[in-house]
C-alpha cells in the first residue's frame, strides 16, 4: 500500500509537471510566432509620391522599411516577425491629419518594437536637431533636460499608418525630398466629467445654448403668429431673433470639437458668422427706420409696412451675402503673413499641404475679420441713431400716440442693441485664451436670450396682455395697420 500510494503521488507530480511546462511552451510558441502589425498607408511595393500612392520603381524609389526604436531610445531594434496591415486608419467621425518627419522638420515619428507609433513635436526648429538626436539615446522618458521641450502623442495600432513620402521641394523643378509620411488619427484627450471645466463647457454651455434657442423661439412666434405686433418693428424683431437662433444652433455644433471632422467644423463657422452678421444688420435696419421716423414731420406718410421689410430684407441680407462671400474668398485665397496657412520658401511641398488642410478646420482670422469689422462699424452707427434720436425725443414737449409707441420701439431697440453688443464683445474677448474670460462669455451667451424675451415681451404691459388675451375666450384684434395703429385705437400700453 505504501508503495502504491507513492507511485500515485509521483504520477500526479509527473501529470502537473507535464502540464504546466506544455502550458509554457505554448504560451512562449505563442508569443513567438505572433507576428508585430505594422500599418502601411500603400502597398509593400508602393510609396507615397505627391500625396499619391505609386509604384516605387516608377520613381525610382525604394520602398519604407520600418525601423524600430526602444523604449529607452535604442536604435535599429531588431524585429524579425512582423507583417505590414495595408490601409488607411479607420478614424470614424475623428478629424485624421498627416504628419511629414524631413530633415530639419518639427515633427519626428517613433516605431516601437510593438507596433506602437509615437509623434514628437519639437518647440524648437533644426538648432535643436542635434540635441533631439542625443536625447533619443538616452532614457528621454524620464529625461529632464528643459533644453528639449518635447509634445508627444502616441497611436495605437489600427489608429495610423505610415510609407516613405516623396514630393517636389518648394515651385516646379525643385528638388526631390524623401521623408516619412504618417496618417493618424486625432489623438483622443482624456476627459473627466466630473471636472468643473469641462462640466461648463460641455454640459453647461450646451444647455444654455437649448435653452436659449427655446426662449428665441418663444419670442418669435409671439411677434409673427399675434396680428397686432406684425408691423415692421415686429418683423425686424422676428428676423433677429431667428438669426439668433441660427448662431446658436451653429455654436451649439461647434462645441463638440470630438464628434465632428473639419468639414463640419467649417459649415457651422459659416453658418455662426452668417447669421451674427444678418442679425447685426438687422438690428441697423430698425436702428435707422427709428431715427428716420423721428425726423420725419408726417409720421403717417407711409408706405406699407410689407413693402418697407423688403427693401430693409434687401439691404440686409444683401450686405451679409455680400461680406459672407468676401469672407469666404479671404479664407480660400489670400494669406496672412506669419498665418498657419502661409508657407515659406524654404517649406517642403509635403508642409505647404499639411498646412493647407489643417486651415480647413475653421475660418481664417482673416476670413473672422470680414465678419466682425461690419459688426464694430454697425456699432459705431447705431449709436449715432441712438444718441441723435436720445436729443430727438428731449426736445419734444408734446408728442402724440404715435410717437410714444416710436419711443417704445426706440427703448426696445437700444435695449436689444446693448444686449447683442456687450454678448459680441465677451465673444471676442473669449479668444485670448484666458478661462476667465471665456467663462464670462459663456455666462453672456446664456443671459441673452433671457433678455431679449424680457425686453420684447415681458417688459411691454401690451404684449403680455395679447398673450394672455389668446388663452382667453376673446380673439386678440386683427387690423391691416399692425401694432401702432392699433395703440392709436386704444391698445394697452
Amino acid at each position: 500500500m505504501p508503495a502504491t500510494a507513492a507511485t500515485i503521488s509521483v504520477m500526479a507530480v509527473t501529470a502537473i509537471a507535464v502540464t504546466f511546462l506544455a502550458v509554457m511552451v505554448g504560451r512562449t510558441d505563442a508569443t513567438t510566432t505572433s507576428p508585430v502589425r505594422v500599418n502601411k498607408c500603400c502597398e509593400k511595393f508602393e510609396v507615397v509620391y505627391d500625396g499619391k500612392c505609386t509604384v516605387a520603381s516608377t520613381v525610382n524609389a525604394t520602398v519604407w522599411k520600418p525601423e524600430f526604436i526602444g523604449r529607452k531610445g535604442e536604435r535599429n531594434v531588431q524585429v524579425d516577425n512582423y507583417r505590414f496591415i495595408i490601409g488607411l486608419p479607420d478614424c470614424g467621425t475623428k478629424q485624421k491629419f498627416n504628419i511629414y518627419e524631413y530633415h530639419d522638420s518639427y515633427d519626428k515619428l517613433i516605431l516601437f518594437p510593438d507596433g506602437q507609433l509615437r509623434h514628437l513635436i519639437l518647440r524648437h526648429h533644426s538648432s535643436m536637431q542635434g540635441s533631439v538626436g542625443s536625447y533619443l539615446d538616452e532614457d528621454y522618458i524620464d529625461a529632464g533636460d528643459s533644453n528639449v521641450p518635447l509634445l508627444q502623442y502616441d497611436y495605437e495600432q489600427g489608429l495610423y499608418c505610415m510609407d516613405r513620402a516623396i514630393g517636389i521641394a518648394g515651385e516646379a523643378g525643385g528638388e526631390l525630398m524623401e521623408g516619412l509620411i504618417a496618417k493618424v488619427c486625432s489623438p483622443k484627450e482624456e476627459t473627466h466629467w466630473t471636472d468643473s471645466d469641462v462640466m461648463l463647457r460641455k454640459i453647461i454651455n450646451p444647455i444654455c445654448h437649448g435653452i436659449a434657442m427655446i426662449i428665441l423661439l418663444v419670442v418669435a412666434i409671439i411677434y409673427f403668429v399675434l396680428p397686432t405686433l406684425r408691423d415692421l418693428v415686429g418683423n425686424m424683431v422676428t428676423t433677429i431673433t431667428m438669426c439668433l437662433i441660427v448662431s446658436q444652433a451653429a455654436d451649439l455644433v461647434r462645441i463638440f470639437t470630438e464628434f465632428s471632422n473639419h468639414v463640419s467644423f467649417l459649415i457651422a463657422d459659416l453658418f455662426f458668422y452668417v447669421s451674427l452678421l444678418g442679425a447685426f444688420f438687422w438690428l441697423n435696419a430698425m436702428g435707422y427706420y427709428i431715427w428716420k421716423m423721428f425726423r420725419t414731420r408726417n409720421v403717417f406718410l407711409r408706405v406699407s409696412d410689407g413693402r418697407k421689410y423688403c427693401w430693409y430684407s434687401g439691404y440686409a441680407w444683401g450686405c451679409t451675402g455680400t461680406m459672407a462671400a468676401i469672407a469666404v474668398f479671404a479664407h480660400y485665397f489670400l494669406d496672412l503673413p506669419g498665418s498657419n496657412r502661409s508657407v515659406a520658401g524654404a517649406d517642403t511641398h509635403q508642409s505647404a499641404r499639411e498646412s493647407f488642410f489643417e486651415g480647413q478646420d475653421n475660418i481664417s482670422w482673416l476670413g473672422i475679420a470680414v465678419f466682425f469689422t461690419p459688426i464694430a462699424f454697425i456699432i459705431i452707427v447705431n449709436i449715432f441713431f441712438f444718441v441723435t434720436t436720445l436729443r430727438f425725443i428731449n426736445r419734444m414737449h408734446t408728442y402724440g400716440r404715435i410717437h410714444h409707441k416710436l419711443r417704445c420701439s426706440f427703448v426696445m431697440f437700444t435695449l436689444i442693441f446693448a444686449t447683442m453688443s456687450v454678448s459680441w464683445l465677451f465673444l471676442i474677448l473669449s479668444w485670448l485664451h484666458f478661462d476667465g474670460l471665456l467663462y464670462m462669455h459663456i455666462i453672456a451667451n446664456a443671459l441673452q436670450a433671457p433678455c431679449i424675451l424680457y425686453i420684447c415681451v415681458l417688459r411691454q404691459k401690451h404684449v403680455t396682455f395679447l398673450v394672455k388675451s389668446c388663452f382667453r375666450d376673446q380673439a386678440p384684434q386683427t387690423t391691416e395697420w399692425g401694432d401702432e395703429m392699433t395703440y392709436m385705437n386704444g391698445g394697452d400700453y
